[in-house]
């Protein structure tokens, strides 16, 4: 920092309370007697956190603060700046759009090293701050281990890091030390940005009896991925116990986690579910990246005419539109684009989510927590009172919730829920069969939503298969769905508790197109196939 910029840095510091004037006074000393910059000079002394200091440059400055400790950079990014370079200035690159290179620094307004990052690199410098710290943890973590996984690999097997037999009794402090290898840390960071880049939803760890098994969820069907030598287990399995702050020390029982990353412009939330088996600790990690769930309800893959009916229900001020589907069906995308649509300054949107998948702007959203009874029912009841117009209800798992959510639909409030149907029709008899009466249901359900995921062909090869789909001749996934709303056939049919397949007929009979035929309306137009469609539609 010139001269200028360090009187600023003493005049705010002083100014805010941090340090007094006789501090600074002592401080500038020091400086000018070591030829070290103020900013080192004070966090020495103990008289200012980096995190203190980095909020200066960043709020006083305007310059972006990046938080480093959960970012995972692309090799790709860090081989345009040398090592060297790096070290000398204390930065480190961590994104690239065009011609523009974004760099975490310790001291952002270091002019020289601008305009040499600027020569060597032939790019645009757009710089931000980070903590000394963190900018030589991930300058260690990037370049002290570099190249593939198995470049990586080699360098574990040759240094002996993470090496730990079959059998073999680990303490609990060399442990923590593994953990915290570079190695290790870049070995785990490469498995979880792979995965962000092939748009995995979900990385299962598994250890078998003579290896270990790493496999990746894409477009809702499980992948083998190239794994490392068993010897690595406890390393891997370790490291990312810490990341979602579980215990290392025990094995015995289920545990489960989050941790958050970044990765460019990604923000990735990651859940992380830790269960003992025969051969070590099973790990599945699901990936929930904000990006890839927020889109509009055109980009669902509803019909044309669907879609009009689906968007009038949604305009309706009061009355309860439900979404059905097995695990994975992409119920809460749905409902996310469904909220999203009608999200505006005159509306109060409450959700209460088991778990809070993504988080919306605008949006009250309620993380359900046995822990304190905040239950779906309990948290229902809560959300009444804050006046909404728009409620969510994550699911509906029981008589309890139905009633409050029918409730709150009779009494003037739009609700959204999901429940674990095969079909549409198959909603009513589920909310009969909890408990529900029929004529609660009759009055106060608008629409029923079913839907399912089908893969579909790959842009690249138009389904022969090709490199970017890995030969499977599918890239990417849509809804197949069909929509039933209730008029008086089906609220008559209700009311004397007629079967699902009987509502289906009357459903159908007033316009319904039922899954597999959107399904096969897709087959034709050449999105995905026929075979694709019978999978998921099968009873």
């Amino acid at each position: 920092m010139g001269k200028q910029e360090k009187k600023s840095l003493g005049e705010w510091l002083v100014q805010q309370g941090i340090i007094n004037q006789k501090v600074l006074e002592e401080a500038q000393a020091q400086e000018r007697a070591s030829g070290e910059p103020l900013r080192k000079v004070l966090i020495r002394l103990g008289m200012i956190s980096e995190e203190d200091m980095v909020s200066f440059i960043s709020q006083q400055m305007g310059i972006q603060r990046i938080d480093l400790s959960n970012y995972l950079i692309d090799s790709k990014i860090i081989d345009l700046v040398p090592e060297i370079l790096a070290r000398k200035y204390q930065l480190v690159p961590i994104l690239k759009i065009g011609k523009s290179l974004t760099c975490a620094m310790v001291d952002p307004l270091n002019i020289f090293a601008l305009d040499e990052l600027r020569a060597k690199t032939g790019l645009t410098i757009e710089p931000a701050v980070a903590t000394e710290t963190e900018v030589r943890k991930a300058i260690d973590e990037s370049y002290t281990v570099k190249g593939s996984m198995d470049d990586v690999i080699k360098i574990m097997d040759e240094q002996k890091v993470g090496v730990v037999q079959e059998g073999e009794e680990i303490e609990l402090s060399k442990l923590k030390g593994i953990v915290e290898e570079p190695p290790v840390i870049r070995l785990v960071n490469m498995m979880i940005m792979d995965a962000v880049q092939e748009g995995v939803s979900d990385i299962h760890i598994e250890p078998e009896e003579d290896k270990l098994s790493i496999r990746f969820r894409i477009d809702g069907v499980l992948r083998h991925e190239k794994a490392p030598p068993k010897h690595f287990q406890s390393a891997i399995i370790s490291r990312i116990k810490v990341l979602a702050n579980l215990d290392i020390a025990e094995r015995r029982k289920p545990q489960d986690g989050r941790f958050n990353i970044k990765m460019g412009n990604h923000a990735i939330d990651i859940r992380v579910s830790s269960i003992p088996t025969s051969y070590g600790e099973n790990i599945v990690m699901r990936l929930l990246d904000s990006a890839s769930i927020l889109f509009g309800l055109e980009q669902l893959g509803f019909p044309s005419e669907t879609l009009k009916v689906y968007q009038g229900l949604l305009r309706r001020p009061h009355g309860i539109v439900l979404v059905t589907g097995p695990t994975g069906s992409g119920k809460t995308s749905t409902l996310y684009a469904s909220l999203n649509s009608i999200n505006t300054p005159d509306k109060n949107i409450i959700t209460i989510e088991d778990p809070v998948e993504y988080h919306l702007e605008g949006v009250r959203q309620i993380q359900v927590n046995p822990k304190v009874d905040l239950t779906f029912a309990n948290g229902l009841r809560s959300i009444l009172r804050q006046d909404p117009d728009v409620i969510m209800v994550g699911e509906i798992r029981d008589v309890e919730t139905a009633e409050i959510a029918i409730q709150a639909a009779l009494t003037g409030h739009l609700v959204f829920a999901t429940l674990h149907t095969n079909d549409a029709p198959g909603a009513v008899t589920r909310l009969i069969d909890m408990g529900v009466e029929p004529f609660l249901i009759a009055s106060s359900v608008a629409g029923v939503v079913a839907q399912r995921l089908v893969r579909i062909y790959c842009k690249e090869c138009k389904g022969k298969g090709c490199k970017k789909c890995h030969d499977s001749g599918y890239r990417g996934r849509q809804a197949i769905s069909e929509l039933m709303c209730f008029n008086e056939d089906i609220r008559a049919l209700l009311m004397k508790k007629a079967s699902s397949e009987d509502i289906r007929k009357a459903a159908i009979k007033n316009g319904m197109r039922p899954l597999r035929e959107d399904g096969l309306d897709k087959v034709e137009k050449g999105i995905t196939s026929k075979e694709e469609v019978f999978r998921v539609t099968q009873e």
